[in-house]
């Protein structure tokens, strides 16, 4: 390589970290085998990986590149080396890392690492729990690999560099630095079109693992930073429609709206309750964490371990067809409480515009003159929900802190029992003094490493920490409060729901796994008679279908369904689901996928085998609906206008 005088070293860290990055797709591509070779062509699969490789080394390699006519001469020379030597060894170890760190991301999410692997890195003691609990073998050979590698190369480069002499004038190096600079460009840029390459170009496949595992690790995590930066526009990836046109659009989808996008809020809209009381009913939401249709028996589910929940959903309204926005748990949280649509940013629970002055059901039942309460069992600043909820009419906040002697405490806090307990008794202290209350309570205790009390349940196989046991234990928990509710003075004026958050594992061969969306849905109490629910219904529908049953009449910015009303419960319904990059919005069977800067596909869903159906290309009109319904909340949020007046700083 000498002819290439002062590149040569560049060229060989190139080399380097391309043999790395395709080694680790091997290694990949072999482990998912059935899977990448069903969904996608292997010469194209590892042709596309290279491309994606040179895009992220050529960024990696940009900085040594640019210092060169500055660096590379005789008086600088020695402080060159170093720094080759320092940002060299930062390469491999960065890539390695990373690769390493992919198996058990994909064992846990079914994507290679992205936004959410950036987010939990504010919270490392809850993370590494988790990691050491669940993943501890991945976690030490990944640490170990990353640690060798960086000691190997490390010494390989410090020998290069021993033997690697100034050899080259200036003149000749700044004649041909333009020529790399060049090249860079082409590589990180890796197409000629108006937009530079991004992941999205590599999803050509129908499996969003497979199109995940064409790219790099290091690439799809600085790709998410990246996006962090611009969320309030995310919903724009897709397409862009005017104010009037998104308006429109809900107009036509939800006639009860009269939407105006001059209006201060412009989804705000009064419904009235279907059911008329002299006293509003009390609320009590209860969320149970990652407790998906997975675990329910009767919702299709593979595994039956929620023998509580199944005789519960005889006493009740039962959703069959319930399904969840997105696939975290503040993802739930924004939908349940607040009636809120997914977009690809992060959920409204993390972002700095929502924090105040953004709606929630608490907010209003709070200017109604109800007590509303958060109760977890964990820490309330985790995923930033204490900030959230004291901010948008949460009064008190109740975490690990405020447990005495608890039975159990995990990783995630104390156990379900305890939380459930806590909530019993705030329920009854509140019942008590006659004051209306409106308790979120979100479980925990079905959260990796699965910890939970011994002696509660049967055991499913022979290990006791595994995600079948945690959802029995949290099934078991739930049908221990419940009796004791059904027993209590304030059953008869208490409406209950209870629904999950997300599915444990979202994931599938499928572009958008549908099944894995699928989540319990049940609200009892008061005077709830049994019915099943069979239309599509999302999370947004909970909050309208419950203000509606609590007897309450409200002027509110939510667009979600009142599922009490008959004509909404029997129509084909609608969900809308942001699974990574995609969106879907599911009517009846009908599924439009919405795609960055790539056309939206028509699917067909079917509920009894639980699988989606690509058909082709999705009708401009469908297409246009589903990206009204992904940028409405992109909209919102970026103008603050997801309020109501009762309150506003505007309107006092």
């Amino acid at each position: 390589m000498s002819w290439l005088g002062p590149y040569q070293i560049l060229l060989k860290l190139l080399l380097v970290g391309l043999a790395i990055l395709s080694l680790s797709r091997l290694g990949l591509a072999i482990w998912q085998w059935d899977r990448v070779t069903s969904a996608v062509n292997l010469p194209l699969f590892f042709i596309q990986g290279v491309r994606a490789d040179l895009i992220m080394l050529g960024m990696l390699i940009a900085p040594l590149a640019l210092l060169m006519p500055l660096l590379v001469n005789k008086y600088t020379w020695r402080f060159w080396q170093k720094l080759v030597w320092v940002w060299g060894t930062f390469i491999v170890i960065l890539v390695v890392f990373m690769e390493t760190a992919t198996p058990a991301f994909i064992m846990q999410y079914d994507l290679r690492p992205n936004r959410l692997f950036v987010e939990y890195l504010q919270y490392p003691k809850e993370v590494f729990s988790t990691l050491w609990e669940g993943f501890r073998v991945p976690l030490i050979l990944g640490v170990s690999l990353t640690i060798i590698a960086g000691i190997l190369f490390s010494t390989m480069l410090k020998k290069w560099l021993s033997q690697y002499r100034l050899d080259w004038p200036v003149w000749k190096l700044w004649l041909t630095w333009p020529l790399l600079v060049l090249l860079l460009v082409v590589m990180i840029r890796s197409t000629m079109a108006h937009r530079p390459a991004n992941p999205a170009i590599f999803a050509i496949t129908s499996d969003a693992m497979v199109n995940s595992l064409i790219i790099n690790s290091s690439w799809s995590v600085y790709f998410a930073i990246y996006n962090m930066q611009h969320e309030a526009e995310a919903g724009e990836v897709y397409g862009s429609l005017t104010d009037d046109e998104i308006m429109a659009e809900m107009d036509q989808n939800y006639p009860w709206l009269n939407a105006d996008p001059d209006a201060p809020f412009p989804t705000l809209n009064k419904r009235e309750s279907s059911i008329t009381r002299d006293k509003p009913l009390n609320l009590v939401i209860i969320l149970e964490e990652s407790m998906g249709a997975t675990f329910v028996k009767s919702l299709g589910g593979e595994h039956a371990v929620t023998p509580e929940l199944e005789k519960l959903k005889d006493k009740g309204w039962w959703f069959e067809q319930l399904y969840a926005t997105g696939t975290r748990s503040v993802r739930g949280i924004e939908a349940t409480i607040s009636g809120f649509l997914p977009t690809p940013a992060r959920s409204v629970v993390k972002l700095s515009l929502s924090q105040q002055n953004f709606f929630t059901i608490a907010d209003l039942l709070n200017h109604k003159g109800y007590f509303t309460e958060f109760i977890y069992g964990g820490e309330s600043h985790f995923d930033n929900m204490a900030s959230f909820f004291i901010g948008n009419g949460f009064e008190s906040v109740i975490d690990q802190d405020n447990y005495q002697n608890p039975v159990f405490k995990g990783s995630w806090g104390v156990s379900d029992e305890d939380l459930l307990n806590k909530a019993h008794n705030r329920i009854s202290e509140m019942h008590q003094k006659g004051q209306p209350y409106f308790s979120l309570v979100f479980t925990s205790s079905n959260h990796s490493p699965y910890e939970f009390p011994d002696g509660r349940i049967d055991l499913e196989g022979s290990e006791k920490q595994t995600d079948l046991n945690a959802v029995k234990y949290a099934d078991y928990a739930l049908g221990e409060f419940f009796d004791k509710a059904m027993q209590s003075d304030y059953w008869q004026n208490t409406l209950f729901l209870v629904i999950a958050d997300h599915d444990l594992n979202v994931y599938g061969d499928a572009l958008v796994p549908i099944e894995r969306f699928q989540i319990p849905g049940l609200i009892l109490g008061a005077d709830i008679k049994p019915k099943r629910i069979k239309t599509v219904a999302s999370q947004i529908d909970m909050a309208p279908t419950l203000l509606s049953l609590m007897g309450i009449s409200a002027e509110t910015p939510m667009i979600g369904r009142d599922l009490s009303r008959p004509e909404e419960h029997q129509s084909t319904g609608r969900a809308l689901m942001q699974f990574a990059d995609y969106f879907a919005l599911m009517q009846g069977e009908k599924v439009t996928i919405l795609r960055p800067q790539k056309q939206a596909l028509e699917g067909h869903y079917s509920p009894d085998t639980r699988q989606l159906e690509i058909l082709g290309p999705a009708e401009e009109e469908d297409a246009h609906e589903a990206l009204a319904h992904v940028l409405l909340p992109s909209w919102l949020y970026r103008q603050q206008r997801y309020d109501m007046p009762l309150g506003h700083p505007a309107y006092r």
